[in-house]
């Protein structure tokens, strides 16, 4: 029987999709399209933004929405299919799985859907310059008209939410390692010749620079903003509702911003016009909107695309940040290892649920000095629900724990020391042998990768390969990067390295250097079965230098144990059992000081004792 919950949401999702058609037939749009994304290209968006999942339903991060009078599409990758495939059941709306074998791309759907005379309606606001780009190719081959200032959920969504504009603060240097001014300084050198601004609209990056946090998107320490830098002045826009919501801004801004004009965020597009016509600025189509690439081109501004100088700067960290994440990730690393323990050791003993444990190991986190947040929602799977990659636990719906079968969990918090991200699988009693089996290939893959000795020169792509390799062999994969930067009190997923087996054409590969932080998170995941994923956060680092050239290696800030009773030993070379070896020696090393229950080092000392 279909639950009448699902029933009466598939209902209202059906009633919204109708309400956008009569309006697509008053202002004569023949399709829209919607994106889930907020006017800065970021990550995770902001209530107010949520145009999408009002739409369909879909909660997932990354979806572009298709609307037709005939029919509704919506498109997600590969960590969404699972869930994206639940939340639309029921709605009319047909999941199109990217990449999957003949489900074409957005662009190619919207080649074969627009005919000559339609007209293709979206917000410019927020949607993404390089979609935008290619949706004015497809509409001058076609002959299509565009309308850049169609919003969707204009007039249609009653109660919408306000854009938030919370407290600011700043981040003082013993944290952040470096002045305003002397990014500044770096950023200007970038403004040689007649490249006269750098244009941001990332929000991290605008953070990073002027060493301000705020808190306007859950998870991310973030203001929404814009900035523009130019040779012999600096624009930032902030939201007077912010400004006014912050009383150590306002008392210390004069003394950390004193050569920057502080602007109305909503005036920012007036002064996008005032640029200089003959110039040229720096641009990242991947953050910007495509509202900004259009004020910029129709004044004849040459555009330099591509990742800008901030991002590049924010990615390798100073020496105080790195010597402070560090610390960070070791205290972190104590607490997670706390509650694997607990986890361990009362499995079947007392009533757990997976939202029951996503709380305490978030309570013990925030016990943590410096603690601000929660970097993300902690995932917290069991048996089945591990599968999907992004699992979200639902009050009403999650797992209970039983002392059997593997359980999962990615958790992360947000320090004025750092930011972690950290994933761990363990047996919580009886394992399958296909579980222990598929455990021990992932062990094996993020061993691997965390001892990778490298040149330098190499991309992620190269990296990718001391992980996958294994899995590959093995006719098995999984559908996701294998690693991603990780920001400083900042954004958990920060650009513009990442550790994955796909090149894309536009998005080539960035080389590693020293101070670089990524995630070593390789995992194998059967639908309607189980998940594995573990996760180790690596500092890329110095090793040598000789005849051969400059070699580069990683590092793990992680200290977890891995589960060994989850492990075939016999699948495992004489290589790996060395890895897992020092590594737990190292981890045992680390963390045992601040382990002060008996019980708890105890079983410290076994999970991480040498193995043959």
């Amino acid at each position: 029987m279909e639950n009448k919950k699902d029933t009466n949401r598939s209902f209202v999702i059906k009633k919204r999709i109708d309400l956008l058609r009569d309006k697509m037939k008053k202002e004569s749009v023949d399709v829209v399209i919607m994106t889930s994304s907020d006017s800065h290209g970021s990550e995770y968006v902001a209530d107010y933004y949520k145009v999408t999942e009002y739409f369909s339903g879909c909660t997932s991060d990354n979806v572009v929405l298709l609307i037709t009078q005939g029919g509704a599409f919506l498109w997600t990758d590969g960590r969404y299919f699972l869930s994206a495939s639940l939340e639309l059941e029921g709605t009319g709306i047909t999941l199109m799985k990217t990449g999957n074998p003949g489900v074409p791309a957005v662009e190619a759907f919207l080649n074969e859907t627009l005919q000559e005379g339609m007209t293709l309606g979206y917000d410019g606001t927020v949607l993404r310059a390089e979609r935008g780009s290619e949706y004015r190719q497809i509409a001058a081959k076609k002959n299509v008209s565009l309308r850049g200032d169609f919003d969707p959920a204009a007039g249609i969504w009653e109660n919408r939410p306000k854009r938030p504009g919370n407290r600011l603060f700043f981040l003082p240097e013993k944290y952040s390692g470096e002045s305003f001014e002397e990014k500044l300084l770096r950023v200007r050198k970038t403004l040689v010749g007649s490249i006269s601004a750098c244009v941001i609209s990332k929000l991290d990056d605008i953070m990073w620079l002027f060493n301000l946090r705020g808190s306007d998107i859950a998870y991310n320490p973030v203001a929404l903003s814009y900035c523009i830098v130019l040779k012999d002045s600096v624009k930032l826009f902030l939201q007077k509702e912010a400004i006014a919501a912050s009383e150590e801004f306002a008392g210390k801004s004069e003394e950390n911003l004193k050569s920057v004009e502080i602007l109305d965020y909503d005036s920012f597009f007036e002064e996008l016009n005032q640029l200089e016509t003959d110039s040229m600025v720096y641009v990242d189509p991947a953050y910007c909107s495509d509202r900004m690439i259009e004020i910029l081109s129709k004044k004849g501004i040459r555009l330099i695309p591509g990742t800008g100088p901030v991002t590049v700067l924010k990615a390798v960290k100073n020496e105080t940040e790195l010597r402070n994440l560090r610390e960070c990730y070791r205290r972190d690393s104590v607490e997670l290892t706390r509650f694997l323990y607990w986890v361990w050791a009362n499995a079947g003993k007392e009533e757990m649920t997976e939202i029951t444990l996503a709380r305490k190991l978030d309570y013990m986190r925030s016990t943590i000095p410096d603690f601000l947040d929660l970097s993300f929602e902690t995932i917290s799977a069991y048996g089945k629900n591990a599968a999907v990659v992004h699992y979200e636990p639902k009050e009403e719906s999650c797992a209970k724990i039983s002392p059997r079968g593997l359980y999962l969990v990615d958790s992360g918090g947000q320090y004025l020391s750092g930011t972690t991200d950290v994933t761990r699988t363990i047996a919580l009693g009886e394992i399958t042998k296909d579980m222990r089996r598929d455990f021990t290939y992932v062990a094996m893959a993020n061993l691997r990768l965390m001892n990778a000795r490298f040149k330098f020169g190499c991309t992620g792509a190269n990296l990718d390969m001391y992980a996958r390799s294994i899995l590959w062999e093995k006719g098995i994969d999984f559908n996701h990067g294998t690693g991603h930067g990780i920001g400083y009190c900042l954004n958990v997923h920060e650009g513009p390295q990442n550790i994955s087996w796909r090149i894309r054409p536009q998005s080539p590969g960035v080389i590693f250097e020293p101070g670089m932080i990524t995630s070593d998170e390789p995992g194998i995941y059967r639908d309607g079965e189980y998940g594995i994923r573990t996760e180790t956060i690596v500092e890329c680092v110095e090793d040598e230098c000789n005849e051969f050239g400059r070699f580069l290696r990683l590092r793990p800030l992680t200290f977890v144990p891995i589960d060994l009773n989850a492990l075939d030993l016999s699948l495992m070379d004489a290589s790996d059992i060395r890895k897992l070896n020092e590594y737990h020696k190292e981890v045992y090393e680390k963390i045992s000081p601040d382990i002060k229950d008996p019980e708890e080092l105890k079983w410290l000392k076994n999970a991480t004792r040498e193995i043959s």
